[in-house]
């Protein structure tokens, strides 16, 4: 990944332990790296080994990493044990995790959109139902608020060709975040989405770059049909750095975001600034309509 500086760096997270999943790379790394920035002690979960070392070493401190597959179902809550095992408690958490695994729904498999399902929406919920006996013991009155980060994506809404079984996925999560919203509000727990539009990641890359992720037992391609990039306008040859903005003319800013933008969207959620904001999905997109991200 290339160098990240995170937006602004403070101690307004100063105590709070921070779990992110999906935390070693794009968007996830960026966030784990801001988080640890303005404060926050933070564990970093994710399925690549090599790539969470590599994440803990650049973030430092008292980062922890946890590497397993989060769509076995023993994960999840094995992973809240190993946060209060190793930082006595937990006070965000960042659902981030996640992969494409494209197909029109005429030719998708069941196990296609079963893994969407799995790894977007069974693996948070497994997640914060395991984090449910710290979050349901309310805070302190006037403390700040726990705070539950879900990310969705503007697919869920939109609908794009190719990913019924992530837009179904996705859509599932934000009722799931208003849900909790509702059920948590009492404990001081504030539960909302960002719903990104185009963030530039390895994961919105051509499939050409044959980019792959292990989920599941299988190794699985990643990226987004080169056909589609070029209809959006965007490179497609790799002369461009993975994670610079390009432009798009379907977004009212006219480019696509970046993996700093859509980090800070998250950390707005995560800290105290956004104490009185819950049940809400936040749109980060630039203007644009539809996304992968």
């Amino acid at each position: 990944m290339s160098t990240f500086v995170p937006t602004i760096t403070s101690d307004v997270l100063e105590g709070k332990v921070a779990l992110i999943t999906g935390g070693a790379q794009g968007i996830g790394r960026a966030t784990a790296q801001t988080l640890a920035a303005n404060g926050a002690t933070v564990c970093i979960a994710d399925v690549d080994p090599d790539r969470a070392q590599e994440a803990q070493s650049a973030i430092g401190g008292d980062t922890t990493i946890f590497t397993d597959d989060l769509t076995d179902p023993a994960v999840p809550d094995a992973l809240i044990e190993h946060v209060f095992n190793w930082h006595g408690g937990i006070d965000i958490i960042v659902n981030g995790a996640g992969y494409f695994w494209d197909a029109p729904v005429h030719k998708m498999t069941d196990e296609q959109f079963q893994a969407m399902l799995d790894i977007h929406l069974l693996a948070p919920f497994r997640i914060l139902r395991a984090a449910a006996p710290h979050f349901r013991d309310s805070a302190a009155v006037g403390a700040s608020a726990r705070k539950v980060v879900n990310v969705s994506s503007l697919a869920a809404s939109f609908g794009p060709l190719g990913a019924g079984n992530y837009a179904a996925a996705k859509a599932g999560l934000i009722g799931l975040t208003k849900t909790l919203a509702s059920e948590w509000g009492r404990y001081n727990v504030t539960v909302n989405a960002v719903a990104f539009g185009i963030i530039q990641t390895r994961f919105g890359a051509p499939e050409s770059a044959r980019e792959t992720i292990k989920a599941g037992g299988r190794e699985i391609p990643l990226g987004v049909p080169d056909k589609t990039l070029e209809k959006l306008g965007l490179d497609t040859t790799g002369a461009t750095d993975i994670f610079a903005p390009q432009p798009l003319p379907a977004a009212a800013l006219g480019r696509t975001g970046t993996i700093q933008e859509a980090a800070d969207a998250i950390f707005w959620l995560a800290s105290p600034l956004s104490d009185y904001v819950t049940g809400q999905v936040i749109a980060v997109s630039g203007g644009s309509r539809g996304g992968f991200n």
